[in-house]
């Protein structure tokens, strides 16, 4: 199964999700991959600690390599880099990305993503693929490549703007790249649920048809705890009521 977390808003818990239910489905003894394709690199950082700055060859290094035919070729695994959680790897990011775009576009490589996880989806059960909070290159790459989709949503005006947004440009990439892709479900993140806001809209968009998962991942300052511990919550706080939210839904995702 390969997913994108993708919302273009941002701030609204991309990498947090990405990390947290991967670490869980590795936990749960599923051989477990991250793609990591924004620049920022803030899955790559969140799952490797300080390792992440001599972790070669990256993501980019790939697209260098479609970039450039006389390049000596790396195999798909090289890419791959184990953490120091079991069952779980990530491909990690490099700020280069950025710079790519633009040659990327022009030579027409909007596919080599999905080539490079077509030869490497034996080899896990799983793959989460982290995006930037931006319609690019390397967020459609993602979008062709994979079976579904998760949204990120963080409950003001703006995501839910956002998020109708977002249905559009689905569908034109399902008509246009990729028939298979679907929307798994809309992730509510960062839910206070004593706030009358917060509850009126997510009320909203259920009656809007959206497919909201039925667990909310609360708003906590241990999420802040295990960025800067470089370990995702089911092994910083296994016992913790967020953890324990991010178990539920990947209860929902295995089903």
């Amino acid at each position: 199964m390969k997913r994108v977390v993708f919302n273009q808003k941002g701030g609204v818990g991309k990498s947090s999700i990405t990390c947290n239910l991967a670490a869980i489905a590795a936990s749960d003894g599923l051989r477990t991959l991250v793609v990591d394709l924004d620049a920022q690199g803030n899955s790559s950082h969140y799952l490797l600690g300080d390792a992440f700055e001599d972790a070669l060859p990256d993501v980019a290094d790939y697209f260098k390599q479609c970039l450039n035919a006389r390049m000596t070729k790396n195999e798909p695994m090289d890419f791959v880099h184990s953490t120091d959680f079991e069952n779980l790897y990530v491909i990690p990011a490099s700020p280069e990305l950025t710079d790519m775009q633009a040659k990327l576009e022009s030579k027409h490589k909007i596919y080599k993503l999905r080539d490079l996880l077509n030869k490497l989806e034996d080899q896990f059960d799983w793959i989460f693929i982290d995006t930037a909070p931006a319609l690019n290159f390397f967020t459609l790459s993602a979008l062709i490549a994979v079976d579904t989709c998760l949204i990120p949503f963080d409950c003001d005006a703006f995501a839910r703007n956002s998020l109708y947004m977002l249905e559009d440009i689905i569908d034109e990439i399902r008509e246009d790249h990729n028939e298979s892709l679907k929307v798994e479900g809309v992730i509510v993140n960062q839910f206070q649920a004593r706030a009358n806001l917060p509850n009126q809209i997510v009320e909203e968009i259920i009656n809007d048809g959206q497919p909201v998962f039925p667990v909310y991942l609360s708003s906590s300052v241990k999420m802040r705890e295990s960025h800067e511990n470089f370990m995702p919550l089911i092994y910083l706080a296994p016992t913790h009521p967020l953890t324990q939210q991010y178990g539920e839904l990947y209860k929902l995702l295995k089903r």
